[in-house]
């Protein structure tokens, strides 16, 4: 169970922590775009996959949450988005992206994640 613990850890930092720090030694995300669908690409997509559907490997070593899923859809919000990209999963796995991204970008990738899916 602890190696478990150990690594979703690492993929953790290695699929999104490391790649942030690498992106630029200015810091802002996407360039500082307000773009909801660049800032999901840079931010987002590396675990939620780029459309919003994540990748196998991520559900099921992270349990990382299929955005277009009616699951999801049928119960999210602005709001909770919002809370979610700023202050991360209650249970860890997702990092808080408060001083990653603007408040400007929180909002537009919110925008962007409340668009996923909407055409079935």
């Amino acid at each position: 169970m602890v190696r478990e613990g150990v690594r979703r850890i690492f993929l953790v930092v290695s699929l999104v922590v490391v790649p942030m720090l690498v992106a630029g030694c200015n810091r802002r995300v996407a360039g500082g775009s307000t773009d909801g669908a660049k800032v999901f690409a840079e931010a987002c997509a590396r675990c939620h996959g780029p459309g919003g559907k994540p990748p196998v490997q991520m559900v099921d070593s992270l349990g990382v949450r299929d955005l277009t899923a009616d699951e999801f859809r049928d119960r999210r919000s602005r709001a909770l988005i919002e809370n979610q990209v700023r202050h991360g999963s209650g249970n860890g796995r997702m990092p808080a992206f408060a001083g990653a991204l603007s408040e400007p970008q929180i909002t537009a990738v919110a925008a962007y994640v409340m668009a996923l899916g909407a055409a079935r």
